[in-house]
């Protein structure tokens, strides 16, 4: 490409605002014409190197089942709704959240917590989907998830790892690359502790790439005869599988390369591991890794529970933040915790609380956010929303803005519909001020 023309290319795109790509190609219209040769695909393709080459990366923790916003980040202690549980002051004066997360208490410089997220969705699936989306499903149309629309745009296809990588759990209706391909489906780990399965070739490798080489020939001929889209499918798989099982990076999935004191540092259990794993593969040029803590669904003995499942989350969350802080990381990393929905107000007769998607929260950190700040809230019962409410869509047009990615940009679905990554909502400002 043209010097000249690179050189528009890359001021367009790093404004401080992100950069639509009408806008985008309206910028550089004046530079193709002094320049003299110009293309749309060398634009498209520039304005993607551009977003690529700023490192940005994603790490979602989600809390599958539905976390109690009583018991984590909005605490209502002078209030029979807030049952048993007593806040605890954090390293921000003024700002208290449950007694079951100390740790992230510490770290509440680098965190800024929305009280007021609000939907309609109170079935674990329709919020799982919608939390993982940004949209419900849609007739006839596979949507990518969240993860998948960002290493689709924002990953690194020269890197040899999986852009997106999901720790702990299948988790059914969160989705994976929808109509932009298998490619972009999230590799599932089970478990950090142990490597992905059967990613470890039982032959030289010259002998196994002599037999990749064989499936290929028996593919071709399949889909000269029926199946082409299957064996597409079915080639990109093996090509990205084959990939990542000869190359060096698949040491960022040996935790035992960590020493005793880091990894002591992010404490015991799964979801430990997990987010240890997180940091290695993003260090790795992985873009999305997301993590999974199952068991949020108090419908019973929910303060009990709670504090079983916020003592697994808090150490690792709270270290994961600190040490992407102290690797100058944080920065370039969104690190998201959330879950499906928030639990009642009031507590039920088997002491637990059941689905509540009208008033809950989520929690960001790094990736440009302002730390040290709380976003709306509740009224003293926690029963509705007072201050600042804000939607699904608006998370998700926040998110992509803190990735620097043109929410507004359109992927055109398989049946030739052209879908935005998100539909409507606005960015949370306050995020980043």
């Amino acid at each position: 490409m043209n010097p000249s023309l690179q050189h528009h290319i890359s001021v367009a795109v790093r404004q401080k605002r992100v950069v639509g790509r009408r806008d985008f190609l309206r910028q550089l219209s004046a530079a193709s014409l002094a320049a003299g040769a110009f293309s749309w695909t060398d634009a498209i393709s520039a304005s993607a190197d551009e977003l690529r080459s700023r490192g940005m990366a994603c790490i979602l923790l989600w809390m599958q089942g539905g976390p109690s916003q009583f018991e984590t980040f909005s605490p209502k202690p002078d209030h029979a709704n807030g049952g048993e549980t007593k806040a605890i002051a954090t390293s921000v004066p003024g700002i208290h959240i449950a007694e079951n997360l100390p740790r992230c208490a510490q770290v509440m410089d680098d965190l800024a917590i929305i009280r007021s997220m609000t939907s309609n969705e109170g079935n674990h699936q329709r919020a799982t989907y919608l939390l993982h989306h940004g949209y419900l499903p849609l007739t006839g149309v596979k949507l990518p998830t969240l993860g998948s629309n960002i290493s689709h745009q924002i990953g690194d296809a020269a890197n040899q790892l999986p852009g997106h990588v999901r720790i702990g759990d299948r988790l059914p209706n969160s989705g994976g690359g929808g109509f932009l391909g298998v490619e972009y489906d999230p590799l599932v780990l089970q478990n950090a502790n142990r490597p992905p399965q059967n990613t470890t070739p039982s032959t030289s490798r010259e002998r196994y790439q002599r037999r990749l080489g064989l499936l290929d020939s028996i593919q071709s001929n399949f889909a000269s005869a029926a199946g082409a889209q299957v064996v597409a499918n079915q080639r990109k798989l093996v090509d990205r599988a084959a990939k990542m099982i000869l190359s060096p990076s698949m040491d960022a999935f040996e935790l035992e390369n960590e020493s005793s004191e880091m990894r002591a540092s992010y404490g015991e259990g799964d979801f430990a591991t997990g987010c240890l794993m997180a940091r290695r593969l993003i260090e790795r040029g992985v873009t999305f890794v997301e993590v999974v803590s199952r068991g949020w669904d108090t419908h019973q003995d929910n303060f009990n529970r709670t504090r079983e499942l916020t003592a697994q989350v808090d150490q690792p969350m709270a270290t994961l933040i600190a040490d992407l802080k102290s690797r100058g990381m944080l920065d370039k990393t969104l690190v998201i915790w959330m879950g499906e929905f928030g639990r009642t107000p009031q507590v039920n007769p088997r002491s637990g609380r059941g689905h509540y998607p009208k008033a809950f929260n989520v929690v960001l950190a790094g990736g440009g956010v302002q730390g040290g700040q709380v976003i709306g809230q509740t009224n003293a019962d926690g029963t509705a929303i007072e201050d600042r409410p804000v939607a699904v869509n608006d998370l998700f047009q926040s998110i992509y803005h803190t990735l620097k990615i043109d929410a507004d940009q359109e992927n055109i679905s398989r049946v030739g519909r052209p879908i935005k990554l998100v539909d409507g909502g606005n960015v949370v400002e306050e995020l980043f001020s």
